[in-house]
């Protein structure tokens, strides 16, 4: 095994790399980097009066990374025609764990959602692995729309079905709603009729209302997002403590580490609502640096996407990128009140092993594709004269 699979910061051939290639490598890097001081401020604290150890939960998360790490560099040096023959598998699997969870005595259920399975101490969530999965088997299938039989989209289309339903029955409609989101842009990207277009988002449009519809808690928190101080000190706590953080930072922020809210107002301050304490700590210049981030990066990924060559690739750095900076977005509106509250974690910064690895996959299939669609093995000069010579 080499040794640039475990140590991926430190991997001398990425010089020769083309230069879309090198710079999303390192803006995940420094993404990541700002997600795990974040991470450790905002929990602190609870690990302290949980734990008796504050650095509980960046240690757990630092496993993640260093896995999620060693699947990055895998799938960087891996040829993607490779991987895309083999996602349809991967999404097989997947979906038998998202059925797994709906076993009772199987699935983990926390705060009345059953979307765990607990292997020892270790907690898998089987809907945040899904996502780089979805993204390759939608940009094969679609990339080929025009080239296989009625029979094959039907199976493949029932297939995307089964994967949003079992998510959606856990029940876990932000995450079934970000998934077919994907879908959908890679579909409308590849150019399929608008007919099918249009009706797939009226479809889901109905779907979203009736699960709502049917379940209670999806319905309060759609209600409090509207006027979260008509219940306070109930479904509108959580909004309200995230949007008093937001506020507390100022321009300039109370400084790192210095959040108020994350000592015990804020609920579970290192996961879904981690950007408010990023946002009381850093303040409005934090939060337009991170935007800044997200804006390069989704420029970058659109390059590479206009850059390549095959469709295919094209259609994944597109679904990479709606993955990781839509979902990114998406929660930022959440936590600062501009949406519905929801379980979507942040990318590379909430707490979570699958959801760091799930974003670490993709984050790899997107340098992957700019190092085979750009021209990616730039040659040095003792390369060129070997080529040469021979």
């Amino acid at each position: 095994m080499y040794l640039r699979y475990l140590i991926p910061f430190f991997d001398p051939k990425v010089q020769t790399w083309a230069i879309e290639a090198r710079l999303l490598r390192w803006l995940t890097f420094l993404w990541l980097s700002i997600g795990l001081v974040v991470l450790f401020s905002a929990s602190y604290a609870s690990g302290s009066t949980e734990y008796g150890d504050g650095f509980y939960f960046l240690k757990r998360q630092l496993i993640w990374v260093f896995v999620g790490m060693f699947g990055f560099n895998i799938i960087v040096y891996t040829p993607l025609s490779g991987i895309l023959k083999n996602a349809k598998i991967g999404i097989i699997l997947i979906l038998s764990l998202l059925f797994l969870t709906l076993i009772p005595g199987v699935g983990t259920t926390i705060n009345g959602a059953t979307r765990w399975i607990s292997l020892g101490p270790i907690i898998i969530q089987p809907s945040e692995l899904m996502k780089p999965f979805l993204v390759l088997q939608a940009a094969d299938l679609f990339s080929k729309w025009n080239h296989i039989t009625w029979l094959t989209r039907i199976v493949w289309l029932s297939i995307f079905s089964l994967v949003l339903g079992a998510i959606l029955v856990q029940p876990n409609l932000s995450t079934t709603a970000l998934c077919g989101i994907v879908i959908w842009f890679i579909a409308f990207a590849a150019g399929l009729p608008y007919f099918y277009i249009g009706g797939t988002a009226l479809a889901g449009f109905l779907l979203a209302t009736i699960s709502v519809s049917i379940n209670d808690y999806q319905r309060r928190r759609i209600l409090s997002f509207t006027n979260p101080w008509t219940d306070a000190t109930g479904d509108g706590y959580q909004l309200i403590q995230s949007l008093l953080a937001v506020a507390s930072g100022d321009v300039w922020g109370r400084g790192f580490g210095l959040s108020q809210q994350k000592l015990h107002f804020l609920p579970i301050p290192y996961s879904d609502f981690i950007f408010s304490v990023y946002a009381e700590e850093f303040g409005f210049v934090g939060a337009l640096l991170l935007f800044l981030l997200l804006t390069v990066y989704s420029i970058i990924a659109l390059k590479v996407a206009f850059k390549a060559r095959l469709m295919e690739h094209q259609l994944v750095a597109i679904g990479v990128m709606i993955a990781l900076v839509g979902q990114s977005l998406l929660n930022i509106g959440v936590a600062t009140g501009a949406l519905p509250t929801t379980g979507l974690p942040l990318p590379m910064f909430s707490y979570g092993g699958s959801s760091m690895i799930g974003s670490l996959l993709l984050a790899g299939l997107l340098v992957r594709v700019a190092r085979e669609e750009n021209q990616a093995e730039v040659l040095t000069l003792k390369e060129r004269r070997l080529q040469r010579r021979s």
